[in-house]
């Protein structure tokens, strides 16, 4: 069933690949006829296919996914966590591309059992349900689901995990004073040998850090030296999605400039003078990427 699954997967990808061809469904006697033949997709194959939406690959120059997963040393045949995937953008790219493989996604998602607020543990509760749903299709394989917070347990088995990203999530954790289990979680969760990938907004090392990282920007230094401390090695930092134009230091943090785009405070108040085209042609933030190692 497993070989089935992945013919199936590879020929609804591949035929999404075509952009005025509707993608035929593979039924299951085409895919025992390509059981042998199964091809495992490429990054290129998924990133540019019709499970994508037009709105999230209109983000991959600012986001680079092909260039960045490649880095982190994922394959199609891995076992990769990915923590806080929210709406899925690395999602949909990850999820068929390691179905087609025979690799295995664990979604880590956020914990609801933390909130204290009912109406908002109850309104999480419900994204997750969804996010869950949504990915509940043949083309999307089997998704491992587990979570993580200040409370959380493992993310997987110890010592099962080939990778383990984060994309955009440290400033959060440091919001909220867990940043230490992330490392520790994420360091129990993988092999030996195995990959910590982290993408993170980069507050420049001239600029003072807020503990709390309330601008959504983080020092590059700060995060592998929380890497180091938690047992990693530092492998290697690529500047795959370095934005030059951004300076870090917007009225409304990194929220000022796309996708997001806020232009007012929590009270609805703007700065005198503000102009959101000055942002939006800043981009997208500019990123460290950075590639940890647990020993070997």
């Amino acid at each position: 069933m497993k070989h089935l699954m992945i013919a199936a997967v590879s020929a609804l990808a591949l035929a999404g690949c075509t952009p005025d061809k509707a993608p035929a469904p593979a039924s299951l006697d085409t895919a025992a006829a390509e059981t042998e033949t199964a091809v495992v997709l490429t990054l290129a194959d998924v990133v540019n296919s019709d499970l994508r939406s037009a709105e999230e690959k209109a983000r991959d120059v600012w986001r680079h996914p092909v260039e960045t997963l490649e880095f982190f040393d994922v394959t199609a045949d891995k076992k990769v966590v990915e923590i806080w995937p929210g709406g899925g953008w690395y999602t949909n790219i990850l999820a068929p591309w390691l179905a087609s493989g025979g690799g295995t996604l664990v979604a880590a998602g956020f914990d609801p059992s933390t909130i204290e607020d009912a109406d908002r543990r109850a309104r999480t509760e419900a994204r997750i349900e969804e996010f869950k749903a949504n990915y509940a299709k043949p083309e999307f394989g089997t998704i491992e689901h587990s979570s993580f917070s200040k409370a959380s347990g493992p993310l997987t088995a110890e010592g099962t995990a080939d990778v383990v990203l984060t994309f955009r999530n440290i400033h959060n954790w440091m919001g909220e004073g867990y940043t230490e289990k992330f490392f520790a979680d994420a360091y129990s969760a993988l092999k030996p040998g195995g990959i910590l990938g982290v993408v993170e907004h980069r507050l420049p090392s001239t600029q003072a850090q807020d503990p709390k990282a309330t601008s959504g920007y983080v020092h590059e230094d700060y995060v592998k030296a929380m890497a180091v401390a938690a047992g990693f090695e530092f492998v290697e930092a690529s500047e795959i999605n370095a934005n030059p134009a951004d300076t870090a230091d917007h009225p409304f943090g990194v929220w000022t400039l796309p996708p997001v785009s806020t232009s007012t405070d929590r009270a609805g108040k703007t700065v005198e003078g503000f102009d959101p085209e000055k942002y939006k042609a800043i981009g997208e933030s500019d990123r460290m990427t950075l590639k940890f190692r647990k020993p070997g």
